[in-house]
């Protein structure tokens, strides 16, 4: 559960009076919780061996996609700390009620609209992190040496590193990453959520999508559409919702699977296992 000397920490950050600490099913990575209060419910989450800067860099996100003005609920952050004397990081956020049903046409549609705003590079202005594994967003004017040198590489080196892919697979990449300016269609930086699967939506008690556990950057709109086919949990009505903003370019289908390489490599480094074989079916097309 919530130690003494971390809900000391969050009695000194907000200032009131735990009355009940729940434990949450979820994420892969953190610890959850949902806090009743004397001044209502909040959602907490805590790591025990997060980097210093691991919290802080998910409030940021969380803000970039609450500056972008949709209609997207984004969790209102409370509080971030930093591991401080044996007490965990932790990020304290409002907590949002689940509801039954949401309506996926609007989810897509507002999908689309914080895809159109734009940055003036590929990139973030802060490194951060997917999952546990660090992100680096060092800006660039295009979107495939973006995706090449800040997604693809940095994640591949360090499946190498560790006995997960082989030597091969990285001949095929080498291959691969010449093609990519006939496979990617011209689009101008977008924000995104950067880690868009099915476990980071949910509806609230209104049927408003709200997106949490982001990996926020400026890149190609199609990346976080992909990402959504990667684990399946989102309906129909949600693409034909985003397509009616923003129709897609010929060929996206084809595409998904190689912008799923980099989620593919994030899951390789973090879990290993089956995520192999499908990442050199990819590549060994090349």
């Amino acid at each position: 559960m919530i130690s003494e000397a971390l809900k000391h920490r969050l009695h000194e950050n907000i200032d009131i009076e735990i009355v009940n600490v729940r434990r949450l099913s979820g994420g892969d990575i953190n610890h959850a919780f949902r806090i009743s209060s004397t001044d209502g419910d909040y959602f907490l989450k805590y790591n025990t061996k997060a980097p210093d800067d691991f919290f802080e860099k998910e409030a940021l996100g969380l803000q970039k996609l609450c500056d972008s003005a949709t209609g997207l609920r984004i969790p209102k952050v409370v509080a971030t700390g930093k591991p401080d004397h044996g007490t965990p990081g932790f990020l304290l956020m409002e907590y949002i009620p689940t509801g039954s049903t949401g309506n996926s046409t609007i989810f897509g549609q507002e999908l689309a609209r914080m895809h159109s705003t734009r940055g003036d590079y590929y990139g973030l202005e802060f490194d951060n992190y997917i999952g546990s594994l660090p992100q680096k967003n060092s800006a660039h004017k295009e979107w495939i040496t973006f995706f090449a040198e800040e997604r693809i590489e940095p994640q591949l080196k360090m499946a190498f590193q560790s006995g997960k892919l082989s030597s091969g697979l990285l001949k095929n990449w080498s291959r691969m990453v010449k093609e990519l300016p006939s496979i990617f269609p011209p689009s101008k930086p977008s924000l995104l959520h950067g880690d868009l699967w099915g476990g980071n939506y949910l509806f609230d008690e209104n049927g408003t999508a709200v997106l949490i556990d982001p990996a926020v950057y400026y890149g190609h709109p199609e990346m976080d559409l992909a990402f959504t086919k990667m684990f399946g949990g989102f309906s129909t009505s949600f693409y034909d919702g985003y397509k009616s903003v923003t129709p897609l370019e010929d060929g996206f289908s084809n595409r998904v699977p190689i912008y799923n390489l980099y989620p593919l490599l994030v899951h390789i480094n973090l879990f290993g296992g089956h995520y192999v074989s499908q990442f050199e079916r990819i590549v060994s097309r090349y």
